[in-house]
C-alpha cells in the first residue's frame, strides 16, 4: 500500500500538469516518497477542521510543485475534490498554480517566490515558541517545510536559517528535496555549496538520506529530526521526474507537462492505470484512518482548553481574543485619548512620536511583538521590551540583525501562525530589501506593520545611498499596502491607531529623522485618518489654493501659505497622511481654484490629484538635512511661486 500511496501521488500531479499543459511535475514525482512520510506519520493534522490552532503547519517553500500539495490535500481529506485538480491553474480554480493562502483548505502560506516559505516556516516556528510561552499546555505543535535548491540558493534561506539557528527553533524541519535540477540545469553549473555544512555552521542538526524512495530511511530520519533540540534540516537525495522516461533526472522533467505518451508509458512501467486521476480504494482508506488519528489527536487538545476554560476562564478568554485577533477592550477611544494627552507637545521627530506610543501600546496590547533589522534606537522599536533569547521566548522584542527581507517573510510567518500582531523595522531606503516579503504580506493580507524611518532627503550626511526618494510612491503602488506618513506626534498616534485596525493588509508608517512640530488638531475627530486619510491643517473658507502634503512637507505648505496669505490669497493646507484614501474621499474636502502637492519623494503619483507637485525627482546629496532640502528644492519660495503659477493657470472665479 505504501508503494501505491506513493505512486498515487506521482500520478495524481502529473495527471494535474497534463490536464491543465502547464505546471511542474518533475518535484512532485521525486519528493513524493518524503511528502506522503511526512503526511502520514508525522505530521499532526486534521484535515476536518484545518485551522485547528495546535495544528502542525506545512509550508511548501518549493511552492512550483503545487500539485503535490493539492495531492497530499485531496487524499487525506482536505475539502479539495478530484474536480479540483482536475481544475489545476485555471482560473477560479482552488487548485492554483502556485500554494495560495486562503485559496486552498490546508494552505497555510502563499509560496513561489523561492526561499520566502523557508523564511515564513521559521516564523511559524517562532510564533509556536513565544505562544507556548505564553499558554502553556495549549500550544504545543510543530513546523514542517519541504524547500528545494532554488529555495536554498535564494539569499532568503542564508537569512532565516541563521536567524532560526541563533534562536534555537528546534520545533523547525526542514526538507530538502536534493534532487541537484534547477530550470536551466545541473545545479552544480552555479552552485557548488556543501548545503549540509552550511545548516551546521547555523547550529542546525542535519540529516541526510541517500535515497529519496527508501520510506523507513525518511522516517528514521524526521523521527531523529523531532528528537534533536536544534533546527532540521533533512537533506533527501531524490530523482526530479521519477520514473519518467527519458527526462527523469534532468531539467526537461521541471516546467513543462511530460506529454500524454511519456506519462502513459511511466504509468505502464509503474503497474498504474492507463487512466487519469485514479485513487486506489486502499490507499484512499488509509488517509482516512491517518486524518482519523490527528482528529483524535484535536479532540485532546480541545479538552485541555475546555478544562482551562473551566479553571481560569479569563485566560481562555484571552486565549480566544487573541485567537480572534481583537484588539484588547481597553485598548479604546479613552486609551488614545489618553495617549494623546501624553505626546511630545514640542517638535519631535515622528520615529519619536513612534516610540513613545510603541511604549504605550507595549503594556496595553501583551500580543504585540516585533523588532528592528539591527536599528531599533534609530527607528524608535526600543521600547523597553525584553528580547526574545534562545531558550525563552516569552519577551517580544526580536532582535532580527541584519536581515531586512528575513525579517518580512519572518513577520508573516508569525502573522499567518496567529495570536499575534507584529511589527518590524528598518529605513525607509532598505524597504528595497523587504519588498518582495512586503508584497507577499499584502498579498495574503496579513496584518504585519512595517515602521520605515528617516523618510526623506533630510536624512541629511548619510547621502543619497540613505536617502529615499522613490521609495513613498513604489510602495504605495503595491495593492492593500497603507502607506501612511504622519506629520507629527497626534498623528503617529493615529497612524499607528489606523494599522493596528487593519487587519486585512500590511501597513507601512512611514516616519521621520527630523523634529516636526506640533500641528493645530482642532480640525480632526477621533478615527479620521481611518475615515479620510486627510486632515486640514490650515482652515479657509473658499480657498484660492489647496497645499496638499504629508509628513515633514505638512509644515513647509503652513509656511508657505503664510506667504501667500500675506499676498492676499485664502489658502488651505491638507495633511494627507494616507494618499488613497484621500483620493477615495476627497470630495469631502471640497475644491479650491488651485491644487498644489508638496513631498519629499516622487511627484509621479501626486500629478492626478495637483495643478502643481513640488517634490524630489532626482537623488539627493551629503550634507546637512535642512541644506539638501534647499537644493533639491524643497523649500517654502518653490512652493509658493508653485501656487502663484498654478492659480494663473487657473479658470477665473465666477
Amino acid at each position: 500500500m505504501r508503494v501505491n500511496a506513493v505512486d498515487t501521488i506521482r500520478f495524481l500531479a502529473a495527471d494535474m500538469v497534463q490536464s491543465a499543459n502547464s505546471g511542474h511535475p518533475g518535484m512532485p514525482m521525486g519528493a513524493a516518497p518524503m511528502a506522503w512520510v511526512l503526511f502520514s506519520r508525522h505530521l499532526r493534522h486534521d484535515p476536518s477542521q484545518p485551522d485547528w490552532p495546535d495544528r502542525d503547519r506545512f509550508v511548501l517553500s518549493a511552492g512550483h510543485g503545487s500539485a503535490l500539495q493539492y495531492a497530499l490535500l485531496h487524499l487525506f481529506g482536505y475539502d479539495l475534490t478530484l474536480d479540483d485538480l482536475r481544475g489545476f491553474r485555471q482560473l477560479g480554480s482552488r487548485t492554483p498554480g502556485h500554494p495560495e493562502y486562503g485559496d486552498t483548505p490546508g494552505v497555510e502560506a502563499t509560496t513561489g517566490p523561492l526561499g520566502q516559505g523557508i523564511a515564513m516556516a521559521v516564523g511559524m516556528a517562532l510564533a509556536e515558541r513565544m505562544y507556548a510561552a505564553r499558554f502553556p499546555g495549549l500550544v504545543d505543535h510543530r513546523t514542517w517545510a519541504i524547500a528545494g535548491d532554488g529555495c536554498l540558493m535564494e539569499g532568503i534561506s542564508h537569512e532565516a536559517a541563521s536567524l532560526a539557528g541563533h534562536l534555537g527553533l528546534g520545533r523547525l524541519t526542514v526538507l530538502w528535496d536534493d534532487n541537484r535540477i534547477t530550470i536551466d540545469g545541473a545545479v552544480d553549473r552555479s552552485c557548488s555549496d556543501d548545503q549540509s555544512a552550511r545548516f551546521r555552521a547555523y547550529g542546525w542538526h542535519v540529516v541526510e538520506v541517500s535515497d529519496g524512495t527508501d520510506l523507513e530511511a525518511i522516517d528514521r530520519a524526521l523521527t531523529e529530526a523531532v528528537a534533536d533540540p536544534r533546527p532540521s534540516l533533512v537533506a533527501v537525495r531524490t530523482v526530479i521526474g521519477h520514473g519518467a522516461p527519458d527526462v527523469a533526472g534532468t531539467s526537461a522533467a521541471h516546467g513543462s507537462p511530460l506529454g500524454a505518451d511519456r506519462l502513459a508509458e511511466a504509468k505502464r512501467r509503474a503497474g498504474w492505470p492507463d487512466e487519469a486521476f485514479v485513487v486506489p480504494e486502499d490507499v484512499r482508506a488509509a488517509c482516512e484512518q491517518y486524518a482519523t488519528a490527528g482528529r483524535a489527536a484535536r479532540f485532546v487538545w480541545e479538552e485541555r482548553l475546555a478544562a482551562l476554560r473551566e479553571s481560569d476562564p479569563a485566560r481562555a478568554a484571552e486565549w480566544q481574543r487573541r485567537q480572534r485577533g481583537d484588539l484588547p477592550a481597553d485598548v479604546d477611544e479613552e486609551f488614545w485619548a489618553h495617549l494623546a494627552t501624553t505626546l511630545p507637545d514640542a517638535p519631535t521627530a515622528t520615529r519619536q512620536s513612534s516610540r513613545a506610543v510603541l511604549a504605550a501600546l507595549t503594556e496595553a496590547l501583551p500580543e504585540l511583538v516585533g523588532g528592528s533589522a539591527d536599528l531599533a534606537g534609530s527607528t524608535g522599536t526600543d521600547a523597553g521590551t525584553v528580547p526574545v533569547r534562545r531558550g525563552d521566548y516569552g519577551g517580544a522584542r526580536i532582535d532580527f540583525g541584519i536581515r531586512e527581507l528575513a525579517m518580512a517573510a519572518v513577520l508573516n510567518g508569525i502573522a499567518l501562525h496567529g495570536g499575534f500582531r507584529c511589527f518590524g523595522s528598518t529605513f525607509l531606503v532598505f524597504a528595497d530589501y523587504l519588498r518582495p516579503a512586503l508584497r507577499l504580506s499584502a498579498l495574503m493580507r496579513q496584518p504585519v506593520i512595517q515602521v520605515l524611518t528617516h523618510d526623506s532627503v533630510a536624512v541629511g550626511e548619510d547621502g543619497p545611498t540613505h536617502q529615499p526618494v522613490e521609495h513613498l510612491d513604489s510602495l504605495r503602488i503595491i495593492p492593500n499596502v497603507r502607506v501612511l506618513r504622519p506629520a507629527d506626534a497626534g498623528e503617529t498616534a493615529e497612524a499607528w491607531r489606523c494599522a493596528l485596525g487593519a487587519t486585512d493588509g500590511p501597513t507601512v508608517l512611514a516616519l521621520s529623522r527630523q523634529a516636526l512640530p506640533p500641528l493645530d488638531g482642532a480640525h480632526t475627530t477621533p478615527g479620521w485618518l481611518a475615515r479620510d486619510g486627510f486632515r486640514v491643517a490650515r482652515a479657509s473658507a473658499d480657498p484660492d489654493v489647496d497645499l496638499l502634503a504629508s509628513g515633514s512637507e505638512v509644515d513647509l505648505a503652513l509656511a508657505a501659505a503664510e506667504v501667500l496669505a500675506g499676498e492676499g490669497l485664502t489658502v488651505r493646507v491638507v495633511s494627507v497622511p494616507w494618499r488613497e484614501r484621500f483620493e477615495v474621499r476627497r470630495d469631502r474636502l471640497g475644491s479650491a481654484r488651485a491644487t498644489v502637492a508638496v513631498e519629499a519623494g516622487s511627484t509621479l503619483g501626486w500629478r492626478h490629484l495637483a495643478d502643481a507637485v513640488v517634490g524630489v525627482d532626482r537623488f539627493g546629496a551629503s550634507g546637512a538635512g535642512s541644506a539638501v532640502r534647499d537644493h533639491v528644492g524643497l523649500t517654502v519660495a518653490a512652493v509658493a511661486d508653485a501656487a502663484r503659477t498654478a492659480l494663473r493657470s487657473a479658470a477665473p472665479s465666477p
